[in-house]
């Protein structure tokens, strides 16, 4: 394969033709990793599972994307200190081919911060999961649902606190949903009468708000925070009592100010 300038490894253009398999097929997954022994593992792992199934390895972010273009995969796992191209570098070309995890060393919260501003949908740190684990989060991030493993999730959590507290002079408790959400949840801020809705909620409930109208589900709130669905749920139905509210689209107009008022 020729050799291609650094400066611009992928094409500005992609393909259209190239067609997602139907759902009734094994989750087809492309894995991205420098190390040899760690792609044989994982596509030995992975090949073995049932409704799973490896289509490409690759070494680099260059040779992740012409995988992930050539075999229109369901996802790809990709890792993020790689030679030549890394997965950072790789990882916005990617997501337009296909939804993209991190499974890598590096957990760093700058790196899983810009990780998941490029678009990542789950960030996995290696000794932090089981196979069970991995394979549960590779079926979350191919139905939409996001996945992170402890220390990515501490990173995350810590830098949106900390934005929030910049934002806003204050210093927020409980937790927020990762960088993938974040352009949503910029537009679910306070604005003009905010205060005294915040004020007839608990702490817990704002944050819940917050999600629900950044059109989070039940389930993605729960792992947002950290709770059980039907927490979630008896923390909703509080929410619409003190918002004098009877659905999550009247709680949000509200929430967000852009309710008619008679």
């Amino acid at each position: 394969m020729p050799d291609r300038p650094p400066a611009t490894p992928f094409p500005e253009t992609f393909p259209e033709t190239l067609a997602a398999p139907p759902r009734s097929t094994p989750v087809r997954v492309v894995v991205a990793d420098d190390n040899p022994v760690v792609r044989a593992g994982l596509g030995a792992l992975l090949s073995g599972v049932e409704d799973i199934t490896v289509v490409a390895e690759a070494a680099d972010g260059r040779q992740a994307y012409e995988a992930a273009l050539h075999h229109r995969p369901d996802l790809v796992l990709l890792d993020v200190r790689m030679p030549d191209v890394d997965g950072l570098a790789a990882l916005p070309h990617l997501v337009r081919v296909a939804p993209v995890m991190m499974l890598t060393h590096s957990s760093e919260s700058e790196v899983v911060q810009e990780a998941l501003r490029r678009g990542a949908g789950g960030y996995l740190v290696h000794g932090e999961f089981t196979v069970t684990e991995l394979l549960s989060a590779i079926r979350d991030i191919v139905a939409g649902r996001a996945h992170f493993t402890p220390a990515a999730a501490t990173a995350v959590l810590a830098h949106l606190r900390s934005s929030d507290a910049t934002a806003h002079g204050d210093v927020p408790s409980g937790s927020r949903f990762p960088e993938s959400y974040r352009e949503s949840l910029s537009h679910v801020q306070p604005i003009v009468g905010q205060s005294e809705k915040r004020c007839r909620l608990s702490v817990r409930e704002a944050e819940i708000m917050d999600l629900i109208a950044a059109g989070l589900t039940n389930q993605q709130i729960a792992a947002a925070c950290f709770i059980s669905e039907k927490t979630v749920k008896n923390h909703i139905n509080r929410i619409f009592a003190k918002l004098h509210s009877t659905s999550r689209s009247e709680a949000a107009a509200k929430w967000l100010g852009t309710a008619v008022t008679p």
